[in-house]
């Protein structure tokens, strides 16, 4: 059992299935209060295996979270300068007004305004927009960060020419909504960088079903969907394979490139602890991203969307 493990009876009423959409306003926003509570009380610091010994939004509280965050992401999507170069052209953004969804405690949004012409980040809770505008302060950078729902964004049409959205609107009341408000607020050509939970086989079906076994769930309704979310972040998740996740956004955006990534302790379908760690680092960086990456085994789906227009 890992920190993040939630009970069966704290999963929004609802929602049952891995890509389910509230079936009334009322559903919508009873979800999105969820969401809201969660991540006030979960704040994504990477903090489950260590409480960060430094002072709360210091310069070392930071860096300790961007250390634990990018050496992560360095064995599924290897930089060459910056942490995610791979997939985002920074240099390409001097000309660009940017806007992140979901910032949590700032990680991106550090590199962003970086190299944006200008940068707005916004999130749904007030602990996350404190955070990474103190970030922002502590590292001289300028930013706008704001508290705000995406699925309701408050900025005018064509306001931006570039989205980062890493592993947020999937867990957003109606992600369909988001993608709604994304395509608005871009301009004409504009792009948008999202990355939602991939469905897998191994990943999401071979351990939801191991999850299930292990916890006396399996043959209980919904097991495998259930034991999901208990594993995963946030108070929900959509998990989508690739042909849905075309179905949902491809009205909306032109689908320029897909990619998946996973993380390697994806490969190894026990519960979190010793053994798992040992298992883990026994396999080497380039076999886990050949399965996880190549194979398309990976629970990240990263696609690059431009704006359709009439």
């Amino acid at each position: 059992m890992t920190k993040l493990m939630k009970e069966l009876e704290e999963l929004p009423e609802g929602f049952s299935q891995p890509t389910a959409l509230p079936a009334t306003p009322d559903e919508q926003r009873e979800w999105q209060g969820a969401n809201r509570d969660w991540w006030e009380t979960h704040p994504m610091r990477y903090d489950w295996k260590g409480e960060i010994p430094y002072e709360e939004f210091s310069k070392e509280f930071f860096a300790e979270i961007d250390r634990r965050f990018f050496s992560l992401a360095a064995l599924y999507a290897p930089w060459k300068k910056i942490p995610f170069d791979v997939l985002i052209d920074f240099d390409s953004l001097k000309d660009k007004d940017v806007l992140e969804i979901g910032v949590g405690n700032g990680s991106h949004a550090q590199l962003l305004a970086a190299h944006a012409k200008s940068f707005v980040a916004i999130d749904l809770t007030d602990y996350a927009v404190r955070s990474t505008a103190a970030r922002m302060r502590t590292f001289g950078l300028a930013a706008t960060v704001r508290q705000m729902d995406a699925e309701q964004m408050l900025f005018p049409d064509d306001s931006f020419d570039f989205i980062w959205s890493w592993g947020s609107i999937h867990h957003s009341a109606n992600t369909r909504k988001a993608l709604e408000e994304m395509h608005r607020v871009l301009r004409p050509g504009g792009e948008a960088l999202v990355m939602v939970y991939h469905r897998t086989f191994w990943e999401y079906y071979v351990q939801g079903a191991l999850l299930a076994l292990l916890s006396g769930q399996i043959l209980k309704q919904a097991a495998l969907h259930k034991s999901i979310q208990r594993r995963t972040d946030g108070a929900m998740a959509r998990y989508y394979k690739r042909s849905e996740w075309d179905r949902l956004v491809s009205d909306l955006f032109l689908i320029r490139d897909v990619r998946i990534y996973g993380k390697k302790t994806e490969l190894v379908p026990i519960p979190a602890g010793r053994l798992k760690d040992l298992l883990v680092r026994s396999i080497p960086n380039g076999v886990s991203r050949f399965v996880t990456n190549t194979c398309g085994w990976g629970s990240f789906l990263v696609s690059r969307l431009r704006k359709k227009t009439v």
